[in-house]
Protein backbone atom coordinates (compact mmCIF):
# COMPACT_ATOMS: atom_id res chain seq x y z
CA UNK A 1 0.00 0.00 0.00
CA UNK A 2 1.23 3.50 -0.80
CA UNK A 3 2.11 5.70 2.18
CA UNK A 4 -0.57 7.99 3.49
CA UNK A 5 -0.39 11.21 1.58
CA UNK A 6 0.04 14.20 3.85
CA UNK A 7 -0.54 17.25 1.69
CA UNK A 8 0.67 20.49 3.21
CA UNK A 9 -0.35 23.70 1.44
CA UNK A 10 2.27 26.35 0.68
CA UNK A 11 0.48 28.63 3.10
CA UNK A 12 -0.50 27.00 6.37
CA UNK A 13 -4.24 27.25 6.91
CA UNK A 14 -5.62 29.39 9.65
CA UNK A 15 -9.30 29.97 10.09
CA UNK A 16 -11.62 29.04 7.22
CA UNK A 17 -11.65 31.45 4.31
CA UNK A 18 -14.36 34.07 3.93
CA UNK A 19 -15.62 32.03 0.99
CA UNK A 20 -16.08 28.91 3.10
CA UNK A 21 -19.85 29.31 2.79
CA UNK A 22 -19.37 28.91 -0.95
CA UNK A 23 -16.99 25.98 -0.53
CA UNK A 24 -18.41 23.86 -3.32
CA UNK A 25 -15.62 21.29 -3.18
CA UNK A 26 -16.03 20.80 0.55
CA UNK A 27 -19.80 20.65 0.27
CA UNK A 28 -19.57 18.03 -2.45
CA UNK A 29 -17.13 15.89 -0.44
CA UNK A 30 -19.30 16.16 2.65
CA UNK A 31 -22.45 15.23 0.75
CA UNK A 32 -20.86 12.17 -0.84
CA UNK A 33 -19.31 11.11 2.48
CA UNK A 34 -22.69 11.17 4.20
CA UNK A 35 -24.25 9.01 1.49
CA UNK A 36 -21.96 6.03 2.18
CA UNK A 37 -23.01 3.22 4.49
CA UNK A 38 -20.30 2.54 7.12
CA UNK A 39 -21.35 -1.11 7.48
CA UNK A 40 -20.55 -1.77 3.83
CA UNK A 41 -16.91 -0.88 4.51
CA UNK A 42 -16.64 -2.67 7.83
CA UNK A 43 -16.84 0.45 10.00
CA UNK A 44 -18.87 -0.03 13.17
CA UNK A 45 -19.79 2.05 16.21
CA UNK A 46 -22.73 4.25 17.06
CA UNK A 47 -23.12 7.40 14.98
CA UNK A 48 -25.01 10.61 15.46
CA UNK A 49 -24.88 11.47 11.75
CA UNK A 50 -25.24 9.31 8.64
CA UNK A 51 -22.36 8.25 6.44
CA UNK A 52 -18.64 7.82 7.00
CA UNK A 53 -16.56 9.90 9.38
CA UNK A 54 -13.89 12.17 7.95
CA UNK A 55 -11.07 9.98 9.22
CA UNK A 56 -12.69 6.96 7.59
CA UNK A 57 -12.80 8.69 4.21
CA UNK A 58 -9.17 9.73 4.73
CA UNK A 59 -8.25 6.13 5.53
CA UNK A 60 -10.04 4.80 2.44
CA UNK A 61 -8.44 7.50 0.29
CA UNK A 62 -4.96 6.99 1.77
CA UNK A 63 -4.51 10.64 2.72
CA UNK A 64 -4.06 12.24 6.13
CA UNK A 65 -7.20 13.00 8.19
CA UNK A 66 -5.94 16.56 8.70
CA UNK A 67 -5.64 17.24 5.00
CA UNK A 68 -9.06 15.77 4.31
CA UNK A 69 -10.59 17.94 7.05
CA UNK A 70 -9.00 21.03 5.53
CA UNK A 71 -10.49 20.15 2.14
CA UNK A 72 -13.99 19.87 3.56
CA UNK A 73 -13.53 23.16 5.42
CA UNK A 74 -12.22 25.05 2.41
CA UNK A 75 -8.82 25.61 3.96
CA UNK A 76 -5.39 25.35 2.35
CA UNK A 77 -4.44 25.22 -1.29
CA UNK A 78 -5.90 23.37 -4.23
CA UNK A 79 -5.65 19.56 -4.07
CA UNK A 80 -3.45 17.76 -6.57
CA UNK A 81 -4.84 15.46 -9.24
CA UNK A 82 -3.45 12.51 -7.27
CA UNK A 83 -5.37 13.55 -4.14
CA UNK A 84 -8.58 13.94 -6.13
CA UNK A 85 -8.13 10.50 -7.70
CA UNK A 86 -7.63 9.01 -4.23
CA UNK A 87 -10.77 10.74 -2.99
CA UNK A 88 -12.77 9.54 -5.99
CA UNK A 89 -11.74 5.98 -5.13
CA UNK A 90 -12.33 6.39 -1.39
CA UNK A 91 -15.78 7.87 -1.92
CA UNK A 92 -16.67 5.37 -4.66
CA UNK A 93 -17.54 8.14 -7.11
CA UNK A 94 -19.00 7.37 -10.50
CA UNK A 95 -17.12 8.63 -13.55
CA UNK A 96 -19.37 11.72 -13.92
CA UNK A 97 -18.94 12.43 -10.18
CA UNK A 98 -15.16 12.07 -10.52
CA UNK A 99 -15.18 14.55 -13.39
CA UNK A 100 -17.26 16.96 -11.30
CA UNK A 101 -14.82 16.56 -8.40
CA UNK A 102 -11.95 17.61 -10.67
CA UNK A 103 -13.93 20.58 -11.98
CA UNK A 104 -14.50 21.74 -8.41
CA UNK A 105 -10.98 21.02 -7.19
CA UNK A 106 -8.87 22.03 -10.20
CA UNK A 107 -11.17 23.86 -12.59
CA UNK A 108 -10.84 21.37 -15.43
CA UNK A 109 -11.76 17.73 -16.15
CA UNK A 110 -9.33 14.95 -15.21
CA UNK A 111 -6.96 13.51 -17.76
CA UNK A 112 -8.67 10.88 -19.83
CA UNK A 113 -8.25 7.29 -18.69
CA UNK A 114 -9.38 4.52 -20.99
CA UNK A 115 -11.23 1.45 -19.77
CA UNK A 116 -12.36 -1.34 -22.11
CA UNK A 117 -16.11 -1.55 -22.72
CA UNK A 118 -17.90 -4.89 -22.60
CA UNK A 119 -21.29 -3.76 -23.92
CA UNK A 120 -24.22 -1.44 -23.32
CA UNK A 121 -27.15 -1.43 -20.95
CA UNK A 122 -30.51 -2.89 -22.06
CA UNK A 123 -31.94 0.62 -21.87
CA UNK A 124 -29.39 1.94 -24.35
CA UNK A 125 -30.02 -1.00 -26.67
CA UNK A 126 -33.74 -0.18 -26.58
CA UNK A 127 -32.91 3.34 -27.76
CA UNK A 128 -31.24 1.85 -30.84
CA UNK A 129 -34.08 -0.59 -31.42
CA UNK A 130 -36.61 2.27 -31.34
CA UNK A 131 -34.89 3.69 -34.43
CA UNK A 132 -36.46 0.99 -36.56
CA UNK A 133 -35.67 2.44 -39.98
CA UNK A 134 -32.52 4.40 -39.17
CA UNK A 135 -29.26 2.43 -39.08
CA UNK A 136 -27.61 3.17 -35.74
CA UNK A 137 -24.57 1.85 -33.92
CA UNK A 138 -22.76 2.52 -30.65
CA UNK A 139 -18.97 2.41 -30.78
CA UNK A 140 -16.21 2.71 -28.23
CA UNK A 141 -13.33 5.18 -28.26
CA UNK A 142 -11.28 2.50 -30.02
CA UNK A 143 -14.04 2.09 -32.61
CA UNK A 144 -15.30 -1.31 -31.56
CA UNK A 145 -19.02 -1.66 -32.33
CA UNK A 146 -20.71 -2.80 -29.12
CA UNK A 147 -24.36 -2.32 -30.10
CA UNK A 148 -26.41 -1.91 -33.27
CA UNK A 149 -29.99 -2.15 -34.50
CA UNK A 150 -31.61 -4.20 -37.25
CA UNK A 151 -31.40 -1.37 -39.74
CA UNK A 152 -27.63 -1.21 -39.25
CA UNK A 153 -27.36 -4.97 -39.73
CA UNK A 154 -29.18 -4.63 -43.05
CA UNK A 155 -27.57 -1.45 -44.33
CA UNK A 156 -24.05 -1.46 -42.90
CA UNK A 157 -22.77 -4.77 -41.53
CA UNK A 158 -24.42 -7.66 -39.73
CA UNK A 159 -22.16 -7.44 -36.70
CA UNK A 160 -23.82 -10.49 -35.14
CA UNK A 161 -22.04 -12.64 -37.73
CA UNK A 162 -18.64 -11.39 -36.56
CA UNK A 163 -16.65 -12.39 -33.50
CA UNK A 164 -16.54 -9.56 -30.93
CA UNK A 165 -12.86 -8.83 -31.66
CA UNK A 166 -13.69 -8.44 -35.37
CA UNK A 167 -16.43 -5.85 -34.79
CA UNK A 168 -13.96 -3.00 -35.11
CA UNK A 169 -14.84 -0.41 -37.73
CA UNK A 170 -11.27 -0.08 -38.97
CA UNK A 171 -10.78 -3.85 -39.21
CA UNK A 172 -14.01 -4.07 -41.19
CA UNK A 173 -13.28 -1.19 -43.58
CA UNK A 174 -9.65 -2.10 -44.26
CA UNK A 175 -10.00 -5.87 -44.04
CA UNK A 176 -13.35 -6.71 -45.63
CA UNK A 177 -13.35 -6.59 -49.44
CA UNK A 178 -17.15 -6.44 -49.65
CA UNK A 179 -17.35 -3.48 -47.27
CA UNK A 180 -14.60 -1.73 -49.23
CA UNK A 181 -16.49 -2.21 -52.49
CA UNK A 182 -19.59 -0.62 -50.91
CA UNK A 183 -17.81 2.70 -50.27
CA UNK A 184 -18.68 5.22 -52.98
CA UNK A 185 -15.60 7.34 -52.20
CA UNK A 186 -13.09 4.95 -50.65
CA UNK A 187 -10.14 7.34 -50.36
CA UNK A 188 -12.12 10.17 -48.79
CA UNK A 189 -14.01 7.81 -46.45
CA UNK A 190 -10.84 6.16 -45.15
CA UNK A 191 -9.07 9.51 -44.70
CA UNK A 192 -11.95 10.74 -42.54
CA UNK A 193 -12.26 7.45 -40.65
CA UNK A 194 -8.58 7.26 -39.72
CA UNK A 195 -8.42 10.94 -38.79
CA UNK A 196 -11.51 10.69 -36.57
CA UNK A 197 -10.24 7.43 -35.01
CA UNK A 198 -6.95 9.08 -34.15
CA UNK A 199 -8.76 11.99 -32.49
CA UNK A 200 -11.07 9.72 -30.48
CA UNK A 201 -8.20 7.57 -29.25
CA UNK A 202 -6.20 10.60 -28.13
CA UNK A 203 -9.22 12.19 -26.43
CA UNK A 204 -9.93 8.98 -24.49
CA UNK A 205 -6.32 8.37 -23.52
CA UNK A 206 -6.51 5.01 -25.30
CA UNK A 207 -3.21 5.13 -27.21
CA UNK A 208 -1.84 2.07 -25.41
CA UNK A 209 -5.07 0.14 -26.02
CA UNK A 210 -4.83 0.44 -29.81
CA UNK A 211 -1.14 -0.38 -30.28
CA UNK A 212 -1.81 -3.97 -31.40
CA UNK A 213 -4.70 -2.92 -33.66
CA UNK A 214 -2.63 -0.20 -35.35
CA UNK A 215 0.35 -2.52 -35.82
CA UNK A 216 -1.92 -5.20 -37.28
CA UNK A 217 -3.56 -2.79 -39.73
CA UNK A 218 -0.21 -1.31 -40.77
CA UNK A 219 1.00 -4.84 -41.60
CA UNK A 220 -2.11 -5.93 -43.48
CA UNK A 221 -3.19 -2.69 -45.19
CA UNK A 222 -0.79 -0.35 -47.01
CA UNK A 223 -3.68 2.12 -47.31
CA UNK A 224 -4.08 2.29 -43.54
CA UNK A 225 -0.31 2.48 -42.99
CA UNK A 226 -0.06 5.51 -45.28
CA UNK A 227 -3.00 7.26 -43.64
CA UNK A 228 -1.70 6.55 -40.13
CA UNK A 229 1.70 7.98 -41.05
CA UNK A 230 -0.04 11.14 -42.29
CA UNK A 231 -1.18 12.04 -38.69
CA UNK A 232 -4.26 13.92 -39.91
CA UNK A 233 -6.82 14.72 -37.19
CA UNK A 234 -10.52 14.90 -38.10
CA UNK A 235 -13.54 15.55 -35.91
CA UNK A 236 -16.62 15.27 -38.08
CA UNK A 237 -19.86 14.98 -36.13
CA UNK A 238 -22.14 14.85 -39.14
CA UNK A 239 -22.04 14.46 -42.88
CA UNK A 240 -23.18 12.35 -45.82
CA UNK A 241 -22.24 8.73 -46.46
CA UNK A 242 -22.79 7.07 -49.83
CA UNK A 243 -22.91 3.29 -50.08
CA UNK A 244 -23.26 0.88 -53.00
CA UNK A 245 -25.58 -1.54 -51.23
CA UNK A 246 -25.80 -5.02 -52.84
CA UNK A 247 -29.63 -4.97 -52.72
CA UNK A 248 -30.50 -1.26 -52.79
CA UNK A 249 -27.86 0.14 -55.13
CA UNK A 250 -26.34 3.56 -54.45
CA UNK A 251 -27.84 5.07 -51.28
CA UNK A 252 -26.91 8.46 -49.82
CA UNK A 253 -27.43 8.82 -46.08
CA UNK A 254 -27.05 11.68 -43.68
CA UNK A 255 -25.31 10.76 -40.45
CA UNK A 256 -24.99 12.44 -37.07
CA UNK A 257 -22.80 11.50 -34.11
CA UNK A 258 -23.91 11.79 -30.51
CA UNK A 259 -22.17 11.47 -27.16
CA UNK A 260 -23.76 9.07 -24.68
CA UNK A 261 -24.44 11.09 -21.52
CA UNK A 262 -22.56 9.68 -18.57
CA UNK A 263 -20.57 7.34 -20.84
CA UNK A 264 -17.73 9.38 -22.31
CA UNK A 265 -16.28 6.14 -23.63
CA UNK A 266 -19.20 5.59 -26.01
CA UNK A 267 -20.53 7.36 -29.07
CA UNK A 268 -23.66 6.79 -31.14
CA UNK A 269 -23.92 7.26 -34.91
CA UNK A 270 -27.33 7.43 -36.60
CA UNK A 271 -27.86 7.27 -40.37
CA UNK A 272 -30.91 8.32 -42.37
CA UNK A 273 -31.41 7.87 -46.13
CA UNK A 274 -31.75 11.24 -47.82
CA UNK A 275 -34.14 10.23 -50.61
CA UNK A 276 -37.66 9.21 -49.59
CA UNK A 277 -37.65 6.32 -52.05
CA UNK A 278 -34.40 4.98 -50.55
CA UNK A 279 -35.90 5.20 -47.07
CA UNK A 280 -38.95 3.23 -48.19
CA UNK A 281 -36.84 0.57 -49.91
CA UNK A 282 -34.71 0.23 -46.77
CA UNK A 283 -37.86 -0.20 -44.64
CA UNK A 284 -39.07 -2.94 -46.99
CA UNK A 285 -35.71 -4.74 -46.85
CA UNK A 286 -35.65 -4.58 -43.05
CA UNK A 287 -39.15 -6.10 -42.91
CA UNK A 288 -38.03 -8.80 -45.31
CA UNK A 289 -34.90 -9.68 -43.33
CA UNK A 290 -36.58 -9.42 -39.92
CA UNK A 291 -40.25 -10.41 -40.47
Amino acid sequence: MAPILDKTPETAPGKPSEKAADNRLGNFLRDRRKRLDPAVFGFGGRRRTPGLRREEVAQRSNISPTWYTWLEQGRGGAPSADVLDRLATGLMLTEPEREHLFMLGRGHPPEARYRPVEGVTPRLQRVLDALENSPAIIKTATWDVVAWNRAAAVMLTDYSLLAPEDRNILRIIFGNAQVRSMQADWHNVTRLVVGAFRADVARAGADAAVVELVEELCRTSPDFAALWEDTTIVTEGEGIKRLHHPDLGLVAMEFSSFAVEGRSDLGMIVYNPIAAEDAERLRALIRQRFP
